[in-house]
């Protein structure tokens, strides 16, 4: 019997491979509830302040411009790539809830090599962030081995490998002389030559911390969307995802598919990890008991992006656009956790509306088979 080949098994995922209006739709319309909510939350605080303030949070990033623009792009970096791993593993069908346990990994490697391995010269940043990959590669085959070999859940797995990478940096770091700088309890400063280079973006962004990881960012995105959406290799991946025996009988080696599905995801992580701490911007590893924000704010841009690559990339510059307004609403007396409820609350109604449109999908999907059932019956008789 002739096997069915990938493609024939993503007839119905290829439909959603794009950002459809719907879909766009329902972000922007999560989008402007949360904002309203955030509204309304500032009048109830301070209603004197409350539009001022609320103007500062959408027009706050231009404060400064190109620097207030430069800095956006700063703050996106990082979750637009903590974004990718969690949209990218959705889009296979997996759940990585990993991303700040691999984030913290990839970040670790990227530091060791940054401040061990000074030997490197100008090759120094570039390998510095092989190391990040590679170590939240390594983090994320983990949960994919339980997942592929003994359908272990890879939300469970995840979790625990959160804490095991939190603990496990903070040990190493703390215990390595050459790695800790014990009078501010956090990680020493990486090299000169581990920094990031600019890429020209000095010029167009004077005065902020933007660098060439953004370009990067952005390179890694496309990357992926056209893993996903142009190779073959990205439609086996999805095959696997959405429906794993089927894809069996199809000849695809599921358990290979999970595996590289998320270790890929974790070397995305990972990768978003050695862009922040080889930024040049003074941020260290901190040893503190706390899983990395990063990772878990890629879950709301993977959410309000649909898991599309392109709209995950949107969507963190969007999240960072507002997290840089965000900023100066102390200056009218409020208190910045503000950003966090808007963006919470967006995500919610990102999350709801998925849901109506998936339960829409439902109902008419059985309405058209009853459809065609009817007909077949009545063409029988």
């Amino acid at each position: 019997m002739k096997q069915k080949q990938p493609r024939d098994l993503l007839s119905a995922e290829r439909k959603r491979a794009g950002l459809s209006y719907d879909g766009i739709l329902s972000s922007v319309f999560a989008i402007v509830l949360g904002l309203i909510v955030g509204l309304i939350i500032l009048f109830l605080c301070n209603p004197a302040q409350a539009l001022p303030g609320f103007a500062t949070i959408l027009t706050g990033a231009f404060t400064h411009g190109a620097k207030g623009i430069g800095q956006v792009f700063y703050y996106a970096t990082p979750i637009i790539l903590t974004g990718l791993s969690v949209g990218f593993a959705f889009k296979t069908g997996l759940f990585n809830i990993g991303t700040p346990g691999q984030f913290i990994m990839g970040g670790f490697g990227a530091v060791y090599v940054g401040i061990l391995w000074t030997s490197l010269g100008p090759a120094h940043w570039f390998v510095a962030l092989l190391a990040s990959v590679v170590m939240g590669a390594v983090w994320g085959l983990v949960p994919g081995l339980l997942k592929a070999y003994y359908n272990v859940n890879e939300v469970i797995a995840s979790i625990m490998m959160n804490y095991i990478g939190m603990y496990l940096v903070n040990w190493i770091v703390k215990s390595s002389k050459p790695l800790f700088n014990n009078l501010r309890n956090e990680s020493r400063n990486v090299a000169a030559t581990a920094n990031i280079p600019k890429m020209g973006l000095d010029k167009i962004s004077p005065g902020s911390s933007v660098n060439g990881g953004i370009i990067i960012a952005i390179i890694v995105v496309i990357l992926i969307y056209l893993l996903l959406n142009k190779t073959t290799f990205g439609y086996e991946l999805k095959a696997v995802g959405f429906n794993r025996d089927a894809s069996k009988y199809a000849g695809i080696n599921e358990k290979k598919s999970i595996i590289m599905s998320m270790m890929i995801a974790g070397a995305i992580a990972g990768l978003a990890g050695g862009l922040l701490y080889l930024a040049g911007t003074g941020k260290h590893i901190e040893i503190k008991d706390v899983l990395a924000s990063e990772g878990f704010t890629g879950i709301s841009v993977a959410l309000l992006g649909l898991s599309n690559p392109i709209g995950v990339l949107f969507s963190g510059i969007f999240i960072a656009y507002l997290t840089a307004g965000g900023f100066y609403l102390q200056l009218f007396e409020f208190s910045t956790e503000i950003i966090d409820i808007i963006v919470a609350v967006i995500i919610y109604f990102s999350a709801f509306a998925l849901m109506v449109k998936m339960l829409i999908g439902k109902v008419q999907k059985a309405r058209h088979e009853k459809e065609e059932a009817q007909t077949k019956g009545g063409g029988d008789a």
